[in-house]
């Protein structure tokens, strides 16, 4: 175990995989990413709806279960449920896959399951989101289990500002904050506001990133899925971000979300352990 606990994310664990593939689905089985893990000291594991539905239809999220508990990964998430406020087609996906994440976080005891919003350009008027994310969020209470809201730059909900004020909204005690540091320089957001915005007590998951001062490429999506960098080697001020954080309250597990050319293309246990020994530093001090 490191000194202070690490959450792999997702993204970061699950190989060459980006978001643009058709399946979240990584290369390397379940097994051997939970025993690098292990290997490396990391505290916590993050799983992909494409895999976790792969998972349940072949009866094996026990077996994961076992083999998290076996190898002292104590700390949980799942995602990524987008289209929880719409109808049609779309909310029916939505839904399908929240059974599958909900499925997954009682099997696999999740800290949260990691909901964020289309990528689209930001809405002006947050109501029509309030009512569906206060219902998710009821839904999620009756099974026991929590949500995290990732605002994005990319997204309806751009900024951590605006994501804090709906999740202030719907105004259920199972919902939280993300805060993922990329998303916070790309949406321009500085440390003062989100001091002045975000309540204590209300960011429920970081992860720590990097990226250069400037996107790179035609627009930011592409940015955030080829360009990021591993902690102290882009612009972000981590350490600042990281005493933010602990200003309201959070106190980790930490999440490292790294999703670079660069990342994917390293073998796994040479990624992670890079993407480990780069965020650590950012962390001595609390």
């Amino acid at each position: 175990m490191t000194t202070h606990p690490l959450v792999a994310t997702s993204w970061t664990i699950l190989g060459d995989v980006t978001p643009v593939d058709p399946l979240w689905v990584s290369p390397y089985s379940h097994a051997d990413r939970i025993e690098i893990l292990a290997g490396q000291g990391w505290t916590g594991m993050g799983f992909t709806q494409d895999e976790l539905a792969i998972a349940r239809e072949a009866g094996s999220l026990p077996q994961m279960r076992r083999l998290l508990d076996a190898a002292g990964i104590t700390h949980v998430e799942v995602e990524f449920l987008t289209d929880w406020w719409c109808d049609g087609e779309a909310g029916a996906a939505s839904r399908r896959t929240l059974d599958v994440l909900l499925d997954a976080a009682d099997e696999l005891g999740a800290a949260f399951i990691k909901v964020g919003t289309a990528f689209q350009e930001p809405i002006p008027d947050l109501a029509p989101l309030v009512e569906p994310l206060r219902q998710l969020g009821k839904t999620a209470a009756a099974r026991g289990h929590r949500i995290v809201l990732e605002p994005a730059a990319v997204a309806m909900v751009e900024s951590v500002p605006r994501g804090s004020e709906l999740v202030s909204l719907a105004g259920m005690d199972n919902i939280g904050l993300l805060v993922d540091f990329w998303h916070v320089l790309r949406a321009g957001t500085t440390v003062e506001e989100l001091l002045a915005t975000v309540p204590a007590g209300q960011v429920w998951a970081v992860e720590i990133t990097d990226a250069d001062a400037a996107a790179a490429g035609e627009d930011l999506f592409t940015d955030t899925v080829h360009n990021r960098r591993y902690p102290g080697e882009g612009a972000i001020d981590i350490g600042c971000l990281v005493e933010a954080m602990r200003t309201l309250g959070f106190s980790g597990p930490w999440g490292v979300e790294i999703l670079s050319d660069e990342h994917r293309k390293l073998p796994l246990a040479e990624a992670m352990c890079r993407a480990r020994d780069t965020t650590l530093p950012f962390l001595a001090n609390g």
